[in-house]
């Protein structure tokens, strides 16, 4: 009886794999610290050496921090029916939660440590265990148990980072979100209860694939808005207004590279897949790379339209052409999940890229950012052609099938 009012709360297989409103609404302050990454990261522009190094650590840390909450809050809603009004409940939490984060970020890492701490661990900690608790008896209650039990074991070094010596912040806070990570990869084990692996849980695989194209949608919305914000704000010239137009085409481009054919058919795979939890766990992966690869490449359109034909800055393609680079290596990360195969007109696109960065060490930043525009639309080009005149592909994962001994009781 108790296993069955628990059950109240599993996603029947009726339910719709599309996102709710509140879905839509949580990923407002998404909107907002997706912004705020973004600013953190054109903060390195002017800044070389060690320093930048260290800046894009600290910056990236802070992103991985975010999408481990964005992560499971959308495998929540995969897994639970969105409707019920507790999950709903979370769901509006973690958005606070998350708009906290949001707002400290730019100087999280700084004087606003203890804030993005604990709105952070009051995600990991908390949200786990209303789960639990609206479970009741249900076997899948041992799952948000097991998160409560890895989240407070990392606990102690996030406090510790966000309270003690500022020197010690990055090392503890690097150690915190590993073991977090570790223990999303890992299936939170523990001793006689084993690991419960993502991979294995009873989700709707169409509703997953949903809310990766959207966060992708979201973080090439952010991109187009630094190109309005920082073109509108700055004084008129020909070449801004010239930066203005690539940075914008080269968006275009990324959308269509995403979604023609692999990102389109990303619904389909996933409700092909046998075991949709496993193909979940690797492409979330893989967005979390497009979405940072996405915000990176911003940045280098901010860069790039400020001072257009300014001296060439080494350090600024980190951001001009190392984004569109880490996109494509992602892209046919995606292009495998999809079709088990990988895309030539990609690896040609990443190989052209890498052997034109030395040379666009000394060109000036607008020349890099058209060479960058102009390798992506031969790699949508190329994609188009070795397609034409063949039948469409159908999905072909070869992650996701199912096995005996895939399945367990707490999935």
């Amino acid at each position: 009886m108790a296993a069955g009012r628990g059950a109240e709360l599993l996603r029947p297989p009726t339910s719709s794999g599309r996102a709710t409103f509140l879905e839509l609404f949580f990923d407002l302050a998404f909107v907002v610290a997706l912004a705020r990454v973004s600013q953190r990261f054109a903060e390195l522009g002017d800044v070389t050496g060690w320093a930048l190094v260290t800046g894009f650590g600290r910056t990236l840390l802070l992103f991985l921090a975010l999408w481990l909450i964005w992560s499971h809050t959308v495998w929540i809603t995969s897994r639970y029916e969105p409707e019920r009004s507790i999950i709903q409940a979370v769901v509006v939490g973690t958005m606070f939660a998350g708009l906290i984060m949001a707002v400290t970020l730019p100087r999280a890492v700084e004087e606003r440590a203890l804030p993005f701490t604990l709105a952070y661990l009051m995600v990991m900690v908390v949200r786990p265990l209303v789960v639990a608790v609206a479970l009741r008896g249900h076997p899948r209650r041992l799952v948000p148990f097991r998160l409560v039990v890895w989240a407070l074991a990392s606990t102690p070094l996030w406090l510790a980072g966000a309270l003690g010596p500022d020197h010690l912040r990055l090392p503890l806070w690097v150690a915190a979100l590993t073991v977090d990570y570790i223990a999303w990869a890992s299936g939170w084990p523990l001793p006689w209860l084993g690991a419960a692996k993502v991979g294995r849980w009873q989700i709707s695989g169409t509703h997953l694939a949903d809310r990766y194209q959207q966060m992708f949608l979201i973080a090439l919305g952010e991109s187009i808005l630094v190109v309005g914000v920082v073109f509108s704000g700055g004084f008129y010239s020909a070449g801004r207004a010239a930066a203005f137009a690539v940075a914008f085409v080269t968006s275009a481009l990324l959308w269509r590279i995403y979604f023609y054919r692999a990102g389109l058919l990303l619904t389909e795979t996933f409700g092909r897949a046998g075991m949709p939890g496993r193909l979940g766990a690797v492409s979330g992966r893989t967005h979390l790379l497009i979405v940072l690869s996405v915000l990176v490449t911003s940045v280098g359109y901010e860069l790039v339209i400020d001072h257009p034909f300014g001296q060439p800055r080494p350090s600024w393609l980190l951001f001009v052409v190392g984004g569109p680079t880490l996109f494509l290596v992602a892209r046919m990360r995606l292009e495998y999940e999809t079709f088990g195969k990988a895309s030539r007109s990609q690896i040609v696109g990443v190989a052209a890229l890498l052997l034109v960065t030395p040379v666009l060490a000394h060109w000036a930043p607008m020349a890099g950012l058209s060479v960058v525009a102009g390798v992506l639309a031969l790699v949508v080009v190329f994609g188009v052609l070795r397609r034409r005149g063949r039948p469409l592909e159908v999905p072909a994962s070869p992650i996701g099938r199912e096995t005996s001994g895939d399945r367990d009781s707490e999935a």
